[in-house]
């Protein structure tokens, strides 16, 4: 075999295991929801009778999350790029990253846009991952800004023993991988810290980098706490924040388009050991992904629609 084919074959097997690991996901998150149907059902009808005021305070923080998406993106990269297209792209990019696992769709959208602005396909890709970097470690401090700052806020009314089993499991994998992967991302992660140093040369670039990647991660956070008050859900804002950055932290390690059914259960459980009773939980889970996904779906593929007919991407 040729290289190329080696490495197109090699591509099919990575796609093919995202596949059946989104199919394995999708299909335990089934089996849950048949299992605990009347909870939903409850849930949802508790989400129809929500407070209108604090789901319009939801929503406004949802729009707002493509904006900062926006402002992080420029900031990770020195050349000024169209305002209105950008943020264009990121809300197209938040439809198309709902139709393909593990992020690719939200990547191949910004990396295309990228690239239409001039930028070489290698310096689009470093600065996708300059953007995801910043976005992980923004995570991480607020999480333990959260966990060490609030008193009592991990007082989970629930600990469950085998959450540390799955985060020793989660730990170990992530040792492997890197052990495997680190030869071959050596160079690319060379490239990464220097378009990380060029970026902190330019303050203006650096601010628009954190202070987006924040605002994003807060933003979704903001939603979430919103949607817990509309429903009457009895649960600290500071809380649910860190409910919610930990169980979507932990949902991106599973590949599913969008987070499909890995951030649903995630989101549902960590608000469960919270304190929220379970249709209260569910309710929450489901206006959050009411308000971040499915609304802004079809308009977001009419975005996408249209900037590649305009050639924009």
């Amino acid at each position: 075999m040729t290289a190329d084919q080696v490495t197109a074959a090699s591509g099919r097997r990575r796609v093919y295991g995202q596949l059946a690991l989104t199919l394995a996901v999708l299909t335990a998150t089934g089996y849950l929801a048949r299992c605990h149907w009347s909870v939903l059902e409850t849930g949802a009808l508790r989400l129809a009778l929500a407070d209108p005021g604090w789901l319009l305070v939801a929503a406004a923080a949802a729009a707002m999350t493509w904006m900062c998406s926006a402002l992080a993106q420029q900031g990770a990269v020195l050349r000024p790029l169209p305002a209105r297209r950008l943020v264009a792209a990121q809300f197209a990019a938040g439809a198309a990253g709902q139709l393909v696992p593990a992020g690719l769709g939200s990547g191949a959208v910004n990396l295309r846009f990228l690239t239409r602005c001039g930028m070489s396909a290698g310096r689009s890709a470093t600065a996708l991952a300059v953007k995801a970097t910043a976005g992980g470690l923004v995570r991480a401090a607020l999480i333990a800004v959260l966990a060490t700052a609030c008193p009592g806020v991990l007082g989970l009314h629930r600990p469950y023993a085998g959450w540390l089993a799955v985060a020793a499991a989660g730990a170990a994998i992530a040792g492997l991988l890197l052990a495997v992967l680190w030869p071959r991302c050596r160079g690319a992660l060379a490239l990464v810290l220097a378009d990380i140093r060029a970026v902190h040369a330019r303050p203006c670039r650096a601010l628009a980098l954190w202070g987006g990647s924040l605002g994003f991660a807060v933003l979704h956070a903001v939603v979430l706490i919103a949607v817990t008050r509309a429903v009457a859900l009895p649960l600290a804002p500071p809380l649910v924040a860190l409910l919610y950055l930990t169980a979507s932290s932990a949902a991106a390690l599973l590949p599913t388009p969008g987070g499909l059914g890995s951030l649903d259960a995630a989101l549902a459980l960590a608000l469960t050991a919270g304190g929220a009773p379970g249709a209260a939980a569910a309710s929450a889970v489901l206006g959050y992904r009411l308000l971040t996904v499915w609304l802004p779906l079809m308009p977001g593929l009419v975005v996408l629609a249209l900037l590649v007919r305009r050639k924009a991407l």
